[in-house]
């Protein structure tokens, strides 16, 4: 694996983007149909119920997986009153491609140097869309950020909702149950919590702490991808909310991990990007797995094999002529 990881590209002020663009399959409006027949990527806006209608089709999905940009570029350029009635737009957007009986999920972040925004503004906002609050999921990072005078931040927050009586099924860690008690006398014998349970392991709540953030050591690592969410996490909202066969949809595909966890776990998605370059990065992420069997590329990156050529032709383009001397 190279050494040559991407820049933060949702940020990036460097030539970069201008160089991968032409390597990039789709331009905005543009569907990528898996050859494969069972997923579909697509470039376009959130925001565009248009775009959405023709994606979708007659086709609903039992899930949604959303991580929007917060804090980043779309919140630096907007303000927090912008940002929520953007929010709307998809999130409506969102209720009208799900089932009458669906989950959705939400990433979304919590500034606490500027009054938690946009968390407590979203939560207000999702009081009338339709959708039923479920569960405030806390993942623990591993690595956290902040200095000596404030506790350090080491969470990532997921919003929970759902429409109607969706289906359910019981997540568990690979974390053994070692601590006993809970009696309770069953059939006249003196039983304690795990031997009731249904499982030697802990039952995962909504608070995550067995889960490694991605850093660049990960082979499931997509450098240039901004706070990219691990493979393992996704895979359980998928596996707890849908049934093999269910229709999952992403309209923030990032770095392609709802796409990879719906490969793995025989669901079919629908995933879309309005950034051509993050929609290119799923799609080689899906091609990669499906002939290497590797969820990333650690400290590479997708467009290796492009980037590496195109520094060589300039190489050897800037590279001194070779001369010879004939000798008489």
């Amino acid at each position: 694996m190279l050494q040559n990881p991407l820049p933060r590209l949702d940020r990036d002020t460097s030539d970069i983007r201008q160089r991968l663009l032409p390597h990039c399959r789709l331009k905005q409006g543009e569907v990528w149909h898996d050859p494969e027949g069972k997923h579909l990527v697509a470039c376009g806006d959130a925001s565009d119920q248009s775009f959405l209608r023709e994606l979708f089709g007659d086709s609903r999905a039992a899930l949604a997986v959303q991580d929007p940009p917060y804090n980043l570029v779309a919140f630096e350029t907007r303000s927090i009153e912008e940002y929520i009635a953007w929010s709307r737009v998809w999130v409506d957007n969102c209720h009208s491609i799900l089932t009458d009986d669906s989950s959705l999920y939400v990433w979304l972040g919590a500034d606490q140097n500027n009054h938690f925004q946009p968390l407590g503004q979203f939560i207000t906002m999702m009081a009338t869309s339709g959708f039923r609050s479920r569960s405030f999921i806390t993942m623990r990072n591993q690595r956290g950020y902040g200095t000596q005078s404030n506790w350090m931040a080491v969470r990532q927050e997921l919003l929970y909702y759902t429409l109607g009586h969706p289906f359910f099924q019981v997540q568990y860690t690979d974390i053994p149950k070692i601590l006993r008690g809970y009696y309770k006398d069953i059939d006249g014998h003196r039983t304690e919590n795990i031997q009731r349970g249904r499982s030697m392991n802990i039952r995962a709540g909504n608070v995550w702490v067995d889960l490694q953030q991605v850093f660049y050591r990960l082979q499931e690592n997509v450098s240039g991808c901004y706070a990219q969410k691990p493979l393992r996490a996704i895979e359980r909202i998928v596996l707890a909310s849908t049934v093999e066969g269910d229709l999952v949809t992403d309209f923030f595909a990032g770095s392609g991990t709802t796409l990879l966890a719906c490969e793995r776990n025989h669901r079919r998605c629908i995933t879309f990007d309005s950034d051509p370059i993050f929609t290119e990065i799923t799609i080689r992420r899906l091609e990669q797995f499906r002939a290497t069997g590797k969820t990333g590329w650690q400290s590479g990156n997708p467009f290796e094999h492009e980037l590496c050529n195109a520094s060589s032709a300039l190489q050897s383009q800037t590279a001194p002529i070779a001369t010879t001397t004939e000798v008489i």
